[in-house]
């Protein structure tokens, strides 16, 4: 159900539990940093990308592919993207796995992840949509012959058991002339008014600096949501995915998303 506009009634807004989302928002949900009053909701990117399909939320962050199938209902904010520059969303499995994936664990088949995986390799495998968190212990235990792995956990499949096959930042990396890859964006709903929107944007923004200029702030909240706990991998994984671009895609992050249209088809895709 779509929300009438209503200046009076605090923004939903709609983030992902993965460390640079927290990250990036951290200071707004604490009211460390200076914006409009909202409600804030956690969820998996594969839920939100449902979520905002059926118009739920007023500021939400969505797979990259999901957005570009949304942009009638939703509109993609210049800020507090992750846009990845030669590393990206990690296919692994056990180190026994056949080479060719029959079967792949993905996080959802509304994500960029899933999207790019699907061009990578084409449709020769059969993808089985699950929960991220869940990924890894599914293929260590043979559920699936490969993982997509995305978020954190993607830079340590090792913990696991599990070997690197396939670095779809590389791969897009290769396949673009080196153009970051947009994974995930936040949108706002059309329907609120333009001093909402804008007013979402510069909370986003100030969230960010002030992270940035006071981690020790945010850093509590941004361990207590992620799935490992160990700060150099928090640290890894906010360095790859939290840059300049987050405060302003400017016109590579907005070639990249033209980019992504063209070589995927947004939307939902199923096998």
């Amino acid at each position: 159900m779509i929300h009438a506009p209503d200046a009076a009634r605090p923004l939903s807004v709609a983030v992902s539990p993965c460390p640079n989302d927290t990250f990036i928002f951290a200071a707004w949900v604490l009211g460390l940093a200076p914006g409009p009053q909202a409600r804030f909701h956690w969820a998996d990117v594969q839920r939100l990308n449902q979520d905002a399909a059926a118009g739920r939320f007023d500021v939400v962050k969505l797979s990259a592919a999901a957005a570009l199938a949304l942009e009638e209902r939703y509109a993609i904010l210049p800020c507090g993207g992750a846009f990845g520059t030669a590393t990206g969303p990690k296919l692994v499995a056990r180190p026994d796995s056949p080479q060719a994936p029959a079967t792949v664990a993905v996080p959802g088949l509304d994500t960029t992840a899933f999207a790019v995986l699907r061009a990578a390799l084409g449709p020769g495998f059969t993808p089985l949509p699950m929960r991220f968190d869940r990924i890894a212990a599914a293929v260590a235990r043979g559920r699936a012959d490969a993982g997509l792995l995305i978020h954190e956990t993607a830079l340590v499949p090792e913990r696991h058991g599990l070997t690197l096959r396939l670095d779809l930042g590389a791969w897009w990396a290769g396949h673009t002339q080196g153009a970051p890859l947009p994974l995930g964006v936040i949108a706002v709903r059309r329907g609120l008014p333009p001093a909402a929107r804008q007013g979402a944007a510069e909370a986003i923004r100030a969230s960010l600096a002030l992270a940035r200029a006071r981690r020790e702030a945010v850093w509590p909240l941004v361990r207590a949501l992620a799935r490992e706990l160990d700060d150099p991998t928090l640290e890894a994984h906010i360095a790859a995915y939290v840059d300049d671009r987050s405060l302003d895609m400017g016109p590579t992050g907005r070639a990249a998303l033209e980019t992504l249209r063209a070589l995927v088809r947004p939307g939902p895709a199923r096998p």
